[in-house]
């Protein structure tokens, strides 16, 4: 079987398997954490990080080459804009495999990780 063909049967169940856990409550530590100097806590960043590889990552590709979804490398990420990758983050994309993760994520937390992918995920 192809990728293409694993892709068209595979999208609309994860499709909706994001949405039935998306209608769940937001995660209890998706309340925005602050440093004095108005930067994510480490702790926080590091739960965006296991986030990014465990649930992006089942898409995108444990090391975020690519998958069902498109790589997340900064090599491929640098020349789209910020806004629209906050955007596909926050809100999905429509008709894609692609769910919103504003429940999970606040806009600064996402502005945050555009920004991490775009300069390289520090392991």
């Amino acid at each position: 079987m192809t990728v293409a063909k694993m892709t068209i049967l595979i999208a609309p169940l994860f499709a909706s398997l994001v949405a039935a856990i998306t209608t769940l409550s937001p995660l209890p530590f998706s309340a925005v954490a602050l440093a004095k100097d108005g930067s994510l806590e480490p702790a926080r960043q590091k739960e965006i990080l296991y986030l990014l590889r465990q649930d992006c990552g089942s898409c995108h590709g444990m090391t975020l080459k690519g998958g069902l979804g498109s790589s997340l490398l900064p090599e491929v990420l640098k020349d789209k804009p910020s806004a629209f990758l906050v955007e596909t983050i926050r809100e999905g994309r429509q008709g894609t495999a692609m769910p919103p993760w504003k429940q999970f994520l606040t806009q600064q937390e996402t502005e945050w990780l555009v920004e991490t992918l775009k300069t390289g995920v520090k392991e």
